[in-house]
């Protein structure tokens, strides 16, 4: 009864003493992290006082210009009137029928780049995932390929290729599918390597190779997200599609170019209003794909 009496007490008198260093701990930490919190943003005013220098920006000139912008947008837009709606909406749009015809492949350009980056995103985004790659050297090759893909901007790409192989859509969706490539391969890395590891190493305990590893381990579980940001990335590209016949590359980008240049204004609206109903609807569309893929219209519907 002594020997446990004596434990109890000294269990008591330590007590104390651990809960003291616990708080002292604790206390250390919070400060330490409040001085990271203060130095991230420390760096970030810095860095945003940098910006707003080099890019002179300043809220009087934003103020005296979105004016302006609105002048430039308003006067784009045409006179209609209730007694002359049909033949005002027929003038507005008189190119109707050639421009649905340049929007087609403004959104045919889109598709078939995605697809073509899609696929060169395939050979690259698994040796980029750092999980699933043991070889240092394939992972930063693979990584450096995908950035200077991604990094180079669609329209330089334009340019090479239409000095290349000419005007025309052709172009253009070699542009898309490069740039395409080096955007999906960095997603579906990442996507990779957020993956659970369990199901990698049950295919590996079982004897499976790594294009084994890959096909079962990996796909099933990215697969949702795959989908998901493939389908972003076609929307991206239809828009992107439209200013790259700024450079020659077919699309409706180019009709758009012309119109701004001969001053054409309500020829810029009509265009520029169809270029949003089109990003709408396949906005609207590839949301509806995705919900379907990940399940998520069930979980409404209950």
């Amino acid at each position: 009864m002594t020997t446990i009496g004596h434990s109890e007490s000294g269990f008591a008198a330590g007590r104390p003493q651990r809960l003291v260093a616990f708080e002292q701990r604790f206390a250390a930490e919070r400060r330490r992290k409040r001085l990271w919190t203060l130095l991230q943003l420390g760096l970030f005013a810095i860095a945003l006082a940098g910006s707003i220098a080099v890019s002179d920006f300043n809220l009087n000139g934003l103020m005296n210009g979105l004016p302006k912008a609105w002048n430039y947008i308003v006067g784009t837009l045409p006179t209609l009137s209730i007694e002359t709606l049909g033949a005002d909406l027929a003038d507005w749009y008189w190119g109707l029928r050639f421009w649905l015809r340049l929007l087609v492949e403004t959104i045919l350009m889109g598709f078939v780049g995605t697809v073509l980056g899609g696929l060169v995103a395939l050979l690259l985004y698994f040796p980029a995932s750092r999980n699933l790659v043991e070889n240092t050297g394939i992972y930063f090759a693979a990584r450096r390929s995908l950035e200077f893909l991604r990094t180079v901007p669609e329209l330089v790409f334009a340019l090479i290729f239409v000095f290349a192989f000419g005007l025309g859509p052709f172009a253009g969706v070699l542009a898309i599918a490069v740039h395409t490539a080096g955007s999906l391969g960095k997603l579906f890395a990442e996507v990779n390597e957020n993956v659970d590891p369990r199901p990698i190493e049950g295919v590996r305990a079982a004897g499976g190779n790594w294009p084994m590893l890959m096909r079962l381990g990996v796909v099933p579980q990215a697969l949702p997200n795959y989908a998901s940001y493939l389908l972003l990335r076609f929307e991206i590209n239809v828009r992107g599609a439209s200013a790259l016949g700024i450079v020659g590359a077919g699309g409706i980008g180019q009709e758009l170019y012309v119109a701004i240049r001969q001053f054409e204004y309500t020829d810029i609206s009509a265009i520029m209003l169809l270029l949003i109903a089109t990003t709408s609807i396949i906005d609207i569309t590839c949301e509806t794909i995705r919900h379907r893929l990940i399940g998520q219209d069930m979980q409404a519907g209950h």
